[in-house]
């Protein structure tokens, strides 16, 4: 099955954009009378009929909406850039892929890398989004302070994952809710200073394992993690 996507369906947009079009159109050889599904990334399915086979604006009619499914759980995972931009367009395609509702692009003390294209990370959330089937294309956000990140928080579950010799609780033993924000640092990892200010805040010191991991292989492990835990 293929899914399109076109965003602006609910505003009265009833034809694919462009590049859509020419996949659909060009590449698929869809034409007119052909049954699509689309979503607008919303949290709906269309079960939609091409009415004009344009390559440059594929347009159809609307034969019934669906409700997605939702998530079990709300997933922010607030991650520091990597210093090679292929690798965290790596974790949002793979996150997107297992489920997660908001990426938060973080400035630490230690971040390598203060600049990244949001807009093509935006376009390898959408193409997830369509290869994994799934109605909901997650909010991706731009560079933020971690301070701004752990000052807006407000979720039920708030861990920052943090490597040291205490063993701390592993994140997989922490009790379900219905939201999680996991913050992930960068290759040299948070400062003192950092884990301080996060758990003053109410964030739960965890592990994900005996392993020295990635950035973008903590941030897709703990995105994992959290999907697995029920409420």
């Amino acid at each position: 099955m293929n899914l399109f996507y076109q965003p602006l369906i609910a505003e009265g947009v009833l034809h694919l954009d462009a590049d859509e079009s020419r996949h659909c159109v060009k590449v698929l050889r869809r034409q007119a009378g052909d049954a699509l599904r689309i979503t607008d990334g919303k949290g709906f399915f269309y079960d939609a009929i091409i009415t004009q086979a344009n390559d440059r604006q594929c347009a159809f009619r609307i034969e019934q909406q669906i409700v997605a499914e939702p998530p079990t759980a709300f997933i922010h995972i607030a991650v520091s850039p990597t210093k090679n931009a292929d690798r965290i367009e790596w974790f949002v395609e793979k996150a997107v892929e297992i489920g997660v509702s908001r990426v938060t692009l973080m400035e630490c003390e230690h971040t390598e890398r203060t600049y990244l294209k949001k807009d093509r990370l935006e376009k390898v959330a959408i193409s997830a989004m369509k290869q994994s089937l799934k109605a909901t294309l997650p909010v991706i956000d731009g560079l933020v302070s971690f301070q701004t990140v752990i000052n807006q928080a407000d979720t039920q579950g708030r861990f920052i994952a943090y490597v040291d010799q205490d063993n701390p609780d592993h994140l997989v033993d922490m009790p379900a809710s219905s939201s999680y924000l996991l913050l992930i640092g960068p290759e040299g990892d948070f400062s003192q200073t950092e884990l301080t200010q996060a758990l003053t805040a109410g964030f739960h010191k965890v592990s994900l394992g005996r392993s020295r991991l990635r950035t973008e292989t903590a941030a897709l492990v703990g995105c994992h993690i959290l999907n697995l835990l029920r409420a």
